[in-house]
């Protein structure tokens, strides 16, 4: 098999770090989650980095980051959710391997993120807890800003109401198909 680098995207929660390592194992390659190695080079979460050095220190250790990993072969890499908000950061994915958007809606997004607070990109003001209201805002207010980024990808599918087995079986065809021309003979 030619070389294989798959780059998966999207908003938080649409599985990105779920589906990463079950299609790697389907397709035979290894998996790294961007944010995690990050995580693991500084030392720090994400959310650390972001309180203590800000979000521009954090984007320009993101781009170093995946410029390393682009020279990788036979991977899966899962972006974080504000990662393909950059130029520079799009070119190196363009370039090097294909770009999956995995989408969700906001009414989906805010189900699977109500209850998490890890997340530098949702945080609220206050201790009070914010209104559904309130969190869809901000979800589609950032949604809003990376949409088109998020559809340069060379690949756009719904994770809404999909079993991550069954997504990951489409994903796998697809990829098999048409990004490196494999038949599903055996």
């Amino acid at each position: 098999m030619q070389k294989m680098l798959i780059y998966l995207t999207g908003f938080m929660a649409s599985g990105k770090s779920t589906i990463g390592p079950i299609l790697a194992n389907t397709l035979g390659c290894d998996f790294f989650d961007l944010d995690k190695v990050i995580e693991t080079d500084t030392g720090k979460s994400i959310r650390k980095i972001f309180e203590e050095n800000g979000e521009l220190y954090f984007r320009e250790i993101e781009t170093n980051t995946l410029s390393r990993m682009s020279n990788l072969e036979n991977y899966i890499i899962s972006l974080g959710g504000g990662t393909v908000a950059s130029e520079k950061n799009i070119e190196i994915i363009k370039s090097t391997g294909y770009l999956i958007y995995l989408e969700s809606s906001p009414e989906e997004t805010y189900k699977r993120l109500r209850f998490k607070r890890d997340r530098p990109a949702l945080l609220f003001d206050g201790d009070e807890e914010p209104t559904k209201v309130e969190f869809l805002e901000k979800i589609n207010l950032l949604l809003k800003k990376r949409i088109l980024y998020y559809n340069q990808a060379d690949l756009k599918i719904n994770t809404d109401n999909c079993r991550v087995g069954n997504t990951v079986d489409k994903l796998a065809s697809i990829i098999k198909k048409e990004f490196y021309g494999e038949s599903n003979k055996s």
